[in-house]
């Protein structure tokens, strides 16, 4: 089923964002926070998200959105950088649809690493 266009706001990220659902917490400011996903796929697994009603995928971005998503790279370096990941390397990520496996529609990265993560195709 494809991520819908219409921003729920009843999806998990808006209601951690919210504090209804619990999180471990590894970044905050006025317009992201990052918390440790719960089934991570590396050692270090960060999901970070902008606070408010984001568009839902990256298929939903437009250009006035360059400015945030901009920030937002920026941040999840910051974060890499502040978990130890820069020397070794790690990897920004984006899923889009389902067929790339993205669950919740709120526009989210992962920053991975700790391992060896390989090619990505």
């Amino acid at each position: 089923m494809p991520i819908d266009q219409r921003y729920d706001p009843d999806n998990v990220f808006a209601r951690i964002l919210r504090g209804e659902i619990p999180s471990d917490r590894a970044y905050e400011d006025a317009e992201f926070v990052a918390f440790r996903d719960i089934q991570p796929a590396a050692p270090t697994h960060i999901v970070l998200v902008p606070r408010g009603e984001p568009p839902t995928s990256a298929a939903s971005l437009r250009d006035v959105d360059a400015a945030w998503l901009g920030r937002m790279v920026v941040v999840a370096s910051r974060i890499a950088t502040a978990e130890g990941l820069d020397g070794d390397g790690y990897r920004l990520v984006v899923n889009c649809g389902d067929a790339a496996g993205q669950t919740v529609g709120h526009f989210h990265l992962h920053i991975l690493g700790g391992r060896a993560l390989g090619p990505v195709a």
